[in-house]
């Protein structure tokens, strides 16, 4: 546990320091929200609302949801706060997250994010610095060669339209051959059967229409700006032309960093823009692009942190033992990760110390303390020599 914990704190620091360097400011959203927030927005024939959301009644009656994902609630909070006016806003956020699905490896029904919005830039620049974002915070953690960065264009509203018109007819002539979630979706939402994994439908979505094929001269020129942008900046990607969002608000690009390290649970990171989105859920037309990337997952793909190695103080008797506490809270103020021994002979503490991987032991007793020392013992060296108690901080220098 204590090394998941590690991993997991170091994709939370690795990112929120890399975010901060990019101008996102931290911010937290409730835990639940009113449904409706995540009804509205991730849309109500989808898997998530359907099937995965933790709703319930409060006491006074309302429809009340364990966040599902973080966009809503901060676009919720951007309306709510009256901060469109403020924009562009950069935020940054990590927490947990709630869905009900079959727990599995890098699957859980608690599971935690960190997350980036980008609210106010129409710009193709802002798809841009957010994919660079996500880049650099894996790159960070290690992670660089180990990922697939992949893109594609949803396209202007209108492409978008037009594209799906033709998607439904090319999919209305294979019914007798999908599934019953895509036949569900067929003329509610067709985008998402391209997101499909079942294998009936795989090969139906195969010889389909690619929203690319389709895009009017707005949509490839926005494209082709986040192509160029990327390029510019060296990172690596590949066009995906069936990976699609959904949802009517989602437009121009969509993205999605992968590997193959994880099994089925393949996906790192995911986003898009959503200029859509915050006029859905009645605030202002105002664009946004973000992405949220699992911390399971990848902590699932890193090296747990070494932990500091302590210095252990090991007393010998009672005059010691008081000794220890002011001596330990004093290292610790100085900025040393001390080990205090809590009961034990010499022998049992030293063991204790050594299962610590402590880079030192002080030992004390009575004799020590007559002559104002302790008995420093570098386990590394094995040498062992009296500390004044007035030069230890000194002289433990090199172990901080």
């Amino acid at each position: 546990m204590a090394e998941d914990a590690r991993r997991f704190r170091r994709v939370v620091e690795c990112a929120r320091d890399i975010a901060a360097r990019y101008g996102y400011d931290e911010v937290a959203t409730p835990v639940f929200e009113f449904s409706e927030v995540f009804e509205r927005t991730l849309g109500e024939t989808s898997d998530i609302v359907t099937k995965e959301m933790y709703r319930f009644q409060d006491r006074g009656g309302d429809w009340i949801t364990l966040r599902p994902e973080g966009t809503a609630g901060i676009a919720r909070a951007v309306i709510s706060g009256g901060l469109a006016q403020e924009a562009p806003l950069k935020f940054f956020y990590t927490g947990p997250m709630f869905r009900y699905e079959r727990p599995q490896k890098g699957r859980l029904r608690q599971f935690h994010q960190i997350g980036v919005e980008l609210i106010g830039v129409a710009e193709p620049v802002g798809d841009v610095e957010s994919i660079a974002l996500g880049a650099a915070i894996l790159d960070a953690l290690g992670l660089a060669g180990k990922y697939t960065a992949e893109i594609n264009t949803l396209g202007s509203t209108a492409s978008r339209a037009a594209y799906r018109d033709k998607l439904v007819a090319y999919l209305s002539g294979f019914r007798d051959r999908l599934s019953k979630d895509s036949l569900d979706r067929l003329e509610r939402n067709p985008l998402r059967i391209l997101d499909s994994k079942d294998p009936g439908d795989r090969e139906v979505i195969a010889g389909a229409p690619t929203l690319p094929e389709h895009l009017d001269d707005e949509s490839k020129n926005f494209f082709a700006a986040v192509r160029g942008g990327l390029d510019a900046l060296g990172i690596p990607y590949k066009v995906s032309p069936h990976l699609v969002r959904g949802l009517d608000y989602y437009c121009h690009t969509a993205f999605e960093f992968t590997t193959d390290a994880l099994g089925a649970q393949g996906t790192l990171l995911a986003g898009g823009r959503y200029d859509g989105l915050i006029a859905t859920m009645g605030g202002p037309q105002i664009p946004g692009v973000g992405w949220a990337a699992g911390i399971e997952r990848l902590s699932m793909m890193i090296d747990a942190p070494v932990p500091r190695r302590p210095v252990a103080i090991v007393p010998i008797g009672a005059a010691a033992e008081a000794k220890a506490l002011s001596l330990a809270r004093d290292l610790r103020g100085r900025g040393f990760a001390v080990e205090l021994g809590y009961r034990g002979n010499l022998k049992r503490r030293l063991a204790r110390a050594d299962k610590l991987h402590a880079r030192a032991a002080l030992i004390m007793g009575d004799d020590e303390l007559a002559k104002g020392v302790a008995t420093l013992r570098d386990f590394d060296s094995g040498e062992q020599q009296e500390i004044a108690f007035a030069a230890l901080a000194e002289r433990l220098a090199p172990y901080r």
